[in-house]
């Protein structure tokens, strides 16, 4: 039995890939030690793994501290956070063994980890992957130039985290996608953008998608039968009531059955009068109304946009922030659904591309292509096998 250091500080798009693989972990008689933020306790410990955590609220604050305007600074922010990570860890670890860990591959402050604790590194990727070529594409595309005064200020906190804690950080690259020996990555190669730039160091493992508590206050009853438009702004970016208003212009009093998830910060008596038509929640346990669902209209957060796909549902794309305009490039990328933009969205345009979606069969052929390179691709499963290959290799 090894013991097992998994840092994950990210949100619920970082955290909920990795529960299958604890869980997985933990079967095949692995102990793990798992940091994360208070809020991801309860979910972590239900996989049977130790829960230690550092201050959430913290590192957040860090982590948008660097600045939001350009992709270099979300590198900054995730220096920044190197303080609030790296010693709570050090002190609740110290004089404990571990064999090998596995650090999320943009939060937690992996490599570094991993470097100061010189252990064997494993990179869990839930987003796409990127090379270190790819990366410096996506960090400056040819239409966007960096301040030069961002530059600077990323180079001077790289070599002030890189004396403090004796771990070298020569790129962007490092800071942001926290490279490892092997990378475990929740898509198929079908799905990642550039697939061809990544060499055997990382794993296609598909969407690591598992069971997990069953939520008592949604009546799955009430949508059997009625294939219903589910409507999701996911976890983060979901303070959005004019556009909730605005999917009630677009699909109130019509022939559809509309299942929409607001979000806790919403207040659903914000909303004004809500059509006949729609049911309205807080919270939707997504993965089982989306095994009921015909379209999925979505921010493009990677574990949604797997999850729609997974259950052969074609996807209405609509990206707020992070790595979500890729994913929606990627989804009309391969014809499993259609990308708009959230600015300047019109009633008309939001129904007129439901019900292209839903109308045109080659949605469906992709969606079907897709589902299946999903399904078969062995998911947490998987990635716990090439875990167990890079030991061996390693000689752990």
């Amino acid at each position: 039995m090894a013991r097992v250091l998994f840092i994950n500080a990210g949100s619920e798009g970082h955290v909920n890939p990795t529960i299958g693989v604890v869980q997985e972990l933990i079967s095949r008689g692995e102990e793990v030690v798992y940091f994360c933020a208070e809020a991801y306790r309860d979910r972590i410990e239900n996989t049977g793994a130790s829960v230690r955590t550092f201050d959430g609220q913290k590192f957040m604050e860090a982590f948008i501290s660097g600045g939001r305007d350009y992709l270099l600074e979300r590198a900054i922010g995730l220096l920044l956070t190197a303080d609030v990570v790296i010693p709570t860890v050090l002190e609740q670890t110290r004089g404990e063994h571990f064999d090998y860990m596995i650090h999320d591959s943009m939060f937690g402050c992996g490599r570094l980890l991993a470097g100061i604790l010189k252990l064997p590194a494993i990179s869990s990727c839930t987003s796409f992957a990127h090379t270190e070529e790819t990366f410096d594409n996506f960090l400056e595309p040819p239409s966007i130039k960096t301040p030069e005064e961002i530059v600077r200020r990323f180079q001077s906190l790289a070599e002030t985290v890189s004396e403090k804690y004796g771990v070298e950080i020569r790129t962007p690259y490092e800071a942001f996608c926290n490279p490892a020996p092997l990378t475990i990555v929740y898509t198929t190669r079908e799905f990642q953008t550039d697939a061809e730039a990544f060499d055997q160091t990382y794993k296609f493992v598909g969407p690591s998608i598992s069971s997990r508590p069953a939520q008592k206050n949604f009546d799955l009853t009430a949508i059997k039968g009625k294939n219903p438009i589910y409507i999701s702004l996911g976890t983060i970016f979901n303070q959005a009531t004019d556009f909730y208003k605005l999917c009630f212009e677009a699909f109130g009093n019509t022939d559809h059955t509309i299942v929409m998830s607001v979000g806790n910060n919403t207040l659903i008596s914000d909303l004004g009068e809500i059509p006949d038509n729609f049911i309205v929640k807080n919270y939707v346990p997504q993965t089982e109304v989306l095994q009921h669902t015909k379209l999925f209209i979505t921010h493009g957060g990677m574990n949604s946009a797997h999850e729609g796909l997974y259950y052969g549902v074609p996807l209405v794309v609509i990206p707020q922030s992070a790595d979500q305009p890729m994913v929606a490039g990627q989804v009309a990328k391969i014809g499993a659904g259609l990308a708009l933009q959230m600015q300047g969205l019109t009633a008309h345009q939001l129904r007129e591309a439901a019900d292209q979606v839903l109308s045109l069969p080659s949605f469906k052929k992709a969606v079907a292509y897709i589902g299946e390179s999903f399904r078969k691709s062995g998911g947490y499963r998987q990635a716990v096998d090439e875990i167990s290959e890079f030991k061996s290799r390693s000689h752990m």
